[in-house]
């Protein structure tokens, strides 16, 4: 593999896109009111609503991690995409029907209506700092390992505020609503993108039987350690170091249910759907989308095992963190981060190559508005309207457009210590891995517990963190890190751990103060009553409009494919 120079047909095409995507945000941006700004007025439907949600997920950062993770550890890392439709649906059924009722702008602001101020302040906090150092920072950094290739003399720190400032031109002014819009254009040119480079690569490599037969010689040569059946499996054995069988039943749910039904940035796109019916079907939607990520993002990292294994990037002057500090590297197994550029330079002709670069380049800027917004909206909702309640709609957005500048800022910032970590996937798992537990166990507990208080939640909350903080001590004191490599444990084992001390955490503590009013809990406790009553409102409606069909269909259709690659 050589220097690469795009053409300028593939350099037209990015600028065009560039300018395009960000006139397009700014010309569908409403901001006449906050609810207008930071919810898009309630008023998208389905479909908007789903692939808002794909796409604001799918972003470069998920997409280069998938891959990367795929040429490292093979087809186990789809187990956090499947896994995405069933906790879509649990979503749908039990959580959005009282999200979408209490008309919250916010999901720290609904823990504040089942608890208390203080845990929606805590939660509040904990995400705005999740927002930007997990998913605004990784977005940035992931855009910067798509440029890197073309650049690989700029230094990083300078390409990252270039894609910091283009995704917040349209952000800052349109809010949602932009982000939106935007995100649904985005989503189908990424989706495009994605089946070109899947097809050049199968096209290099023979086909499917070429794959198998290529992957199985490898390791009869002793350079690969699994055979096809291994790769191409996704149940593993409890010993497997990227997957074992128990983290992925109960580790993996939670980390997804965090992401998709307790996320601010990911919440938000529902909340923003016109009514019940629009946001469900938005989310099974979204859920359906997940499902062919496998072979249009995760199966190309692994044909890059036959075609690109032993590339010589070094050109690239990519350096990655050694035991004695940092070194360059010569090869794709030294630095599997640059998997999907590597794939998408060397496979894809002139002007599709612009036309995908252009479509990372907008999964990158879906991903990062979704949390500039996200977070602009708790850091306004949360605290500003909270400390001066008398400020106006117009005096709101402001604050948030202010709210998203700082943020921004802070996000690029950061983003370059995303290169001291072994890769991107890593660092983005086993950050969510001590950030979700508690949280998840604050809405189970709340939602499906009537004794459970405000104490109770606050201080599950506070007594977990500390927890984790105690242990990230711990294990840097003693192991030199808190990674598997480091400590040994496995983070998807840390994760049920923690979720269960939050929640016994929440329980014990509620019985020592006294339990919430019928007023406190009215409209916030799931009960049978509720899906009877719901039963009957559900008669009669075609088989394409009742959600729960839908949702079944979806999970028998997640479980024809998880079954075929077992």
């Amino acid at each position: 593999m050589e220097n690469i120079g795009l053409e300028v047909t593939d350099y037209a095409i990015i600028m065009v896109y560039l300018v395009g995507i960000v006139w397009y945000g700014i010309k569908k941006g409403k901001q006449e009111s906050s609810e207008d700004y930071f919810l898009a007025g309630r008023n998208m439907v389905w479909p908007i609503v789903g692939i808002s949600l794909f796409a604001a997920n799918i972003g470069s950062n998920t997409l280069i991690g998938l891959t990367s993770d795929a040429f490292n550890t093979n087809v186990a890392v789809y187990n956090y995409e499947w896994m995405a439709a069933v906790v879509l649906v649990i979503f749908a059924i039990f959580f959005l029907p009282f999200y979408l009722k209490s008309k919250v702008y916010t999901m720290p602001e609904f823990l504040e209506r089942r608890y208390d101020t203080r845990t929606r302040y805590l939660f509040s906090g904990i995400t705005i700092v999740g927002n930007v150092i997990i998913d605004t920072a990784s977005g940035l950094y992931a855009g910067n390992l798509i440029l890197k290739i073309i650049f690989p003399d700029v230094p990083s720190w300078i390409i990252i505020s270039l894609l910091a400032f283009a995704a917040a031109a349209y952000t800052i002014p349109g809010g949602l609503s932009s982000v939106v819009h935007t995100e649904v254009i985005q989503a189908v040119l990424l989706i495009f993108g994605s089946m070109l480079v899947t097809y050049f690569a199968f096209d290099e490599v023979g086909g499917w039987r070429a794959m198998i037969d290529g992957l199985n010689e490898l390791h009869a040569q002793g350079e690969l350690s699994k055979t096809s059946d291994e790769v191409l499996s996704l149940i593993r054995p409890n010993s497997d170091e990227a997957m074992p069988w128990l983290g992925l039943i109960f580790g993996v749910p939670l980390l997804g249910f965090y992401f998709w039904a307790n996320n601010q940035f990911m919440v938000q796109r529902v909340l923003s759907a016109k009514d019940l019916n629009h946001g469900r079907w938005g989310a099974l939607f979204a859920g359906l989308l997940k499902l062919p990520v496998l072979f249009i993002m995760v199966i190309p990292g692994v044909l890059a095992i036959l075609l690109f294994s032993d590339t010589d990037i070094s050109f690239l002057n990519y350096e990655v963190p050694t035991e004695n500090g940092f070194a360059t590297c010569t090869t794709l197994k030294e630095c599997p981060n640059m998997t999907y550029p590597v794939l998408i330079y060397s496979l894809l002709p002139t002007g599709i190559l612009g036309l995908v670069i252009a479509g990372l380049l907008a999964a990158m800027s879906s991903s990062i508005s979704a949390t500039l917004n996200s977070a602009s909206t708790l850091i306004t909702m949360d605290f500003t309207q909270k400390l001066r309640p008398d400020m106006t709609s117009k005096q709101l957005v402001r604050a948030g457009q202010i709210a998203t500048v700082v943020l921004v800022i802070l996000a690029a910032a950061w983003a370059p210590m995303i290169e001291t970590f072994r890769s991107l996937w890593t660092y983005l798992q086993q950050i969510l891995a001590f950030i979700s537990p508690p949280i998840v166990a604050a809405f189970v507990v709340g939602l499906f517990n009537r004794r459970s208080n405000s104490n109770g939640g606050f201080w599950s909350l506070v007594l977990s963190y500390l927890i984790v903080i105690g242990w990230i001590i711990f294990a840097f004191a003693t192991f030199g890190g808190i990674s598997t490599e480091d400590t040994g444990v496995h983070f998807l084992y840390t994760v049920p751990i923690l979720f269960v001390i939050a929640i016994v955490l929440n329980l014990v503590i509620s019985q020592f103060s006294p339990a919430p009013t019928e007023e406190k809990l009215a409209g916030m406790i799931w009960s049978k009553k509720i899906y009877t009553e719901e039963t009957k409102e559900l008669v009669g409606l075609p088989w394409y409009q009742n959600y729960r069909t839908l949702s079944l269909l979806l999970l028998l259709l997640t479980a024809a494919i998880v079954i075929w690659f077992a």
